[in-house]
């Protein structure tokens, strides 16, 4: 049986079981673990044995996003597990069976903390991140969010967009991480001006920043895990946390307009376009970003599925997407769309808690 997050459900159906030792192996209320019949429950509750045992097939569970519990921790439990383990917060929150309950977010965000922990790889991965832009203002932010990026190497590309270097200057000197830059004319289609950014990239991966949104620290280590346990070719986040900024209020959408569930942890044709990430070489086989001015993430996607490439949607905790006016956006839609999908709504910035805000 293969342990990955996928299949991952937000909304569980049954309570907590017991995970206990039993003749030499961790069982589940008597029986071994199996994904399938774990996905259901909200979480497993560590029953310790009297003395130290094997904890392979524990973190097994925890890669695979099974949500652990302990009241305690025996003093040979690793210490960043135990912390978790008996980091009981998720639980004080009633989970009422539906979508927009807050204890399924804390629950989320308790199997993510732990997939992080288990699954974590030995080598650190270079990530090249691009990133085009044509508002200066939003230059400092962004490169200060890449550079709290935990768990992998970071270079920056921008591609100035009818913007010139003097304009960003200064943002660009405060920022710790390599950064280098084009500079496209304000008429040249938005996809090509990705594009010339991305053939300065010299990372294992290629992953696409948006200059507005925001990233939580473990942003791209947790993409770059993603494709690790999952295989795929492109992965990218579920694109559910939305702060509407005329109306100063945070959405969670975890159902389409048609009421179809939006779940994560699923192979999908679509992720959020300010996460798209793969490899280097897969970017480069593929052809590209399309030299268009609007729809670029729509349309790459597009041709990456035609072509072949599997795409893996992972959690979508660690961002946000700002919306502003429709206009402001090459992405338009009007924002009672996202008051019409909204499964949450929250007055101010309200993200999940891994975006680690104030």
């Amino acid at each position: 049986m293969t342990f990955t997050p996928a299949g991952f459900l937000r909304t569980p159906e049954k309570g907590l079981a017991r995970l206990h030792w039993h003749e030499g192996a961790w069982v589940v209320d008597g029986q071994p673990p199996d994904l399938a019949q774990l996905r259901p429950l909200r979480g497993l509750d560590i029953e310790w044995p009297a003395g130290e045992v094997p904890l392979d097939a524990l973190l097994l569970l925890a890669a695979a996003g099974v949500p652990l519990t302990a009241g305690r921790a025996p003093a040979w439990v690793p210490a960043g597990l135990a912390a978790l383990l008996t980091d009981r917060s998720w639980l004080d929150h009633t989970p009422d069976g539906t979508a927009r309950c807050l204890a399924g977010l804390r629950r989320e965000e308790h199997s993510v903390r732990l997939r992080r922990l288990a699954a974590r790889p030995a080598a650190t991965p270079k990530v090249s991140v691009v990133m085009a832009t044509k508002r200066p203002r939003f230059a400092g932010g962004a490169l200060a969010q890449m550079a709290r990026q935990r768990g992998v190497e970071v270079e920056v590309i921008l591609g100035l967009h009818g913007v010139g270097y003097d304009e960003v200057r200064q943002a660009v000197e405060a920022c710790p991480l390599p950064v280098s830059w084009i500079e496209a004319a304000a008429e040249v289609p938005f996809g090509e001006v990705l594009n010339r950014a991305a053939a300065l990239a010299s990372g294992d991966h290629l992953t696409k920043w948006d200059d507005d949104d925001w990233y939580g620290p473990d942003h791209l280590a947790d993409l770059v895990l993603a494709a690790s346990y999952s295989g795929a070719d492109v992965v990218g986040a579920t694109g559910e946390f939305f702060y509407l900024e005329p109306l100063r209020a945070t959405i969670r959408r975890t159902t389409f307009a048609t009421g179809a569930a939006y779940p994560s942890e699923v192979w999908a044709e679509h992720v959020a376009g300010g996460t798209i990430t793969l490899p280097l070489a897969k970017f480069r086989d593929i052809g590209g970003f399309p030299g268009l001015p609007r729809a670029v993430d729509r349309e790459f996607l597009k041709t990456a599925h035609e072509a072949g490439a599997r795409i893996y949607r992972t959690h979508g905790l660690g961002y946000v997407l700002r919306r502003g006016l429709s206009e402001e956006h090459t992405w338009q839609l009007p924002l009672a769309h996202f008051l019409k999908v909204a499964t949450s709504q929250w007055r101010g910035f309200r993200p999940s808690l891994l975006m680690e805000t104030a």
